[in-house]
C-alpha cells in the first residue's frame, strides 16, 4: 500500500468514525445532522479523489454534482414530469396544510372504531407490504402523518416510527418501484444468468421479508404496549405547520439526499478495494455500514451477474435490514427522523438492537443451513 492510498483510506476511515460517533456525542451535530452529513460527504469525496483506481472515477466530477442536484429531485417520471423526494415531501406538507382538519377527522375517527395496538400492527405491516408498489418515500411520509397524530408518547411513536421505517425498507425490497436500491439491482441483473425482469426481487426475497414485516408489526405493538402509558388526556392532534415549516422540511431532506450521495461516492474506493472482495457471510455483516451510507451505493458496487443468486439475496438481505438502523441508513428514517423530530440517539436505542437482531435471525437462516449441508 503506498503513501496516497494509506492516505486516502486513512482519512476514510476517520471521516466514517466520525459520522458514526459524532451525532450521539455533540448536540449540535444532532440537531443539524443535514448539515453534519453534507459536511462529511463533501470532505469523504475531496479526499477519495486523491485516489487512483482503473477504470473507476473518484472524487469530483460534474456527473457526481449533477446527481447530487437532480436526484432529490427526479427518482421517476409521472407524464413526463420529474418527481422526486423533495416534490413528494413538499406537495404531501402542502395537503396536510390545507386538508388537516379532514385528516385530524378521519385519524380519530380510526382511533375511536379501533384499538390502538391493532393500529399499530396494521400500520406497520400494510405499509411495509404496500411500500414496494407505492414507494417508500410515499409509504414513510403516510406513516408519519399518522403516527405523528396518534394519542400516545413521544417515546411510543419513536418506536412505532423506527419498528414502520424497518418493515417499510424491508418490503420496498420486492420490486424495482420502491426504493432506489432495487431499481439498481434489476438493472444490474437484466441480462444472463438471471434475466431478471420485475418479479425477480420477489421471486427470490418474498420467503424472507413477507415473515419479516409480519413479524415486525407483533415487535411494534410489544414495544407499544410496553411504552405506552394509556394517558387518557393525549389527543388525536395534527398541529398545523407554517408554509416556512413546510419548506424548510423539504429543504432538509434535499440536503439529506445531496450528503449520501457524497458519502456513497467518497467512501467508493474503500468499498472497491476491500468490500467487495469479502465472502458472501463476512459480506452479510460489513454491509451493516448501510446504516450510515447510502445503499444503493453499496448495491451498485457489490452486486452484479458474476454473484451467485445466494450471494446476490444475502447482501441483498444484510443492506436492506441495516438500512433501518440509524437515520442515514435509508430514506423513510430520513423523512420520519425530520417530521417527528427524533434524534440519533432515540433512534439508534430502538434501531441498533432491533436491526442486530434481525441481522443474527437471518444470518442463522441464510447461511446456516448452507454450512451444516456441507458438513
Amino acid at each position: 500500500m503506498d503513501g496516497v492510498e494509506l492516505l486516502v483510506n486513512g482519512g476514510l476511515l476517520v471521516i466514517f468514525l466520525v459520522v458514526l460517533i459524532l451525532p450521539f456525542r455533540v448536540k449540535c451535530i444532532e440537531h443539524n445532522l443535514e448539515a453534519f452529513l453534507f459536511a462529511c460527504g463533501v470532505a469523504a469525496l475531496t479526499i477519495a479523489g486523491l485516489a487512483s483506481i482503473p477504470g473507476e472515477t473518484t472524487g469530483w466530477s460534474l456527473a457526481i454534482l449533477e446527481e447530487a442536484l437532480l436526484a432529490p429531485l427526479k427518482i421517476t417520471t409521472v407524464f413526463g414530469i420529474p418527481v422526486g423526494i423533495v416534490q413528494i415531501v413538499l406537495l404531501v406538507g402542502l395537503l396536510i396544510y390545507w386538508f388537516h382538519h379532514r385528516l385530524e377527522s378521519a385519524i380519530v375517527g380510526m382511533v375511536e372504531r379501533f384499538p390502538l395496538p391493532a393500529i399499530v400492527f396494521l400500520l406497520i405491516v400494510i405499509l411495509g407490504l404496500v411500500s414496494s408498489i407505492i414507494s417508500a418515500i410515499l409509504a414513510s411520509i403516510i406513516l408519519v402523518e399518522i403516527v405523528n397524530a396518534l394519542p400516545v408518547v413521544k417515546k411510543a411513536k419513536v418506536e412505532i416510527a423506527v419498528v414502520a421505517c424497518f418493515a417499510i425498507g424491508l418490503g420496498a425490497g420486492l420490486t424495482p418501484l420502491g426504493e432506489p436500491l432495487t431499481t439498481i439491482v434489476v438493472s444490474k441483473l437484466k441480462g444472463e444468468p438471471f434475466n431478471a425482469g420485475f418479479t425477480f426481487l420477489f421471486d427470490n426475497l418474498a420467503i424472507y421479508i413477507i415473515p419479516a414485516v409480519i413479524a415486525l408489526g407483533f415487535v411494534g405493538v410489544f414495544l407499544f404496549r410496553r411504552s405506552h402509558t394509556g394517558d387518557t388526556k393525549l389527543e388525536c392532534i395534527i398541529g398545523r405547520e407554517s408554509l416556512r415549516d413546510i419548506v424548510i422540511r423539504a429543504a432538509k431532506v434535499y440536503l439529506f439526499i445531496m450528503a449520501l450521495i457524497f458519502l456513497g461516492e467518497g467512501f467508493k474506493p474503500l468499498i472497491l478495494a476491500y468490500i467487495i472482495h469479502i465472502p458472501s457471510a463476512g459480506l452479510y455483516w460489513v454491509n451493516i455500514v448501510s446504516a450510515v451510507l447510502d445503499n444503493a451505493t453499496l448495491a451498485a458496487a457489490e452486486i452484479g451477474p458474476t454473484l451467485s443468486l445466494q450471494q446476490i439475496v444475502s447482501a441483498l438481505m444484510g443492506l436492506l435490514i441495516a438500512g433501518g438502523m440509524l437515520i442515514p441508513g435509508n430514506i423513510p428514517n430520513i423523512i420520519a427522523a425530520c417530521k417527528l423530530e427524533i434524534t440519533s440517539r432515540e433512534w439508534a436505542e430502538v434501531g441498533v438492537p432491533l436491526g442486530l437482531a434481525l441481522m443474527a435471525v437471518f444470518f442463522v437462516i441464510l447461511f446456516v443451513p448452507a454450512w451444516v449441508g456441507m458438513g
